[in-house]
């Protein structure tokens, strides 16, 4: 399994990886917002989130457990065909991780516009 990441619908990078995180830092509480995701067929579940805080529209839910300075949750959301981020030159680079690296979102997709939507989404199997 693996994630394509698209600029304006051009495959821009793919990751092989059926796994990987969004990290992004709240523009207005400069508290830091991780998400995983995992591949589920032609969708992206949303396993977990966590921040390292709270204020400014980002409580953390009800079910969520403070564990090693994190609020940590399973959102309840259903899985999603794609996730669109914009780049944006006033705020804080997102960052992607899988297989135990990390980049920025512009790095990854190799962005040098001041402003970008980022879509990530299942690859499709190759047609035979």
């Amino acid at each position: 399994m693996s994630v394509c990441l698209l600029v304006a619908g051009v495959l821009r990078a793919t990751l092989a990886t059926s796994e990987f995180t969004l990290a992004w830092q709240h523009s207005v509480e400069k508290i830091r917002w991780e998400e995983r995701y995992r591949v589920s067929g032609a969708k992206l579940d949303l396993v977990e989130a966590r921040i390292q805080g709270s204020g400014a529209g980002m409580d953390p839910p009800p079910d969520a457990r403070l564990r090693d300075g994190w609020w940590t949750w399973r959102p309840h959301t259903p899985p999603l065909a794609e996730l669109r981020l914009t780049l944006s030159p006033y705020t804080r680079d997102y960052d992607l991780c899988w297989s135990g690296r990390c980049r920025t979102l512009r790095d990854v997709v190799g962005s040098r516009t001041p402003t970008a939507v980022v879509t990530l989404r299942p690859c499709r199997p190759p047609r035979r």
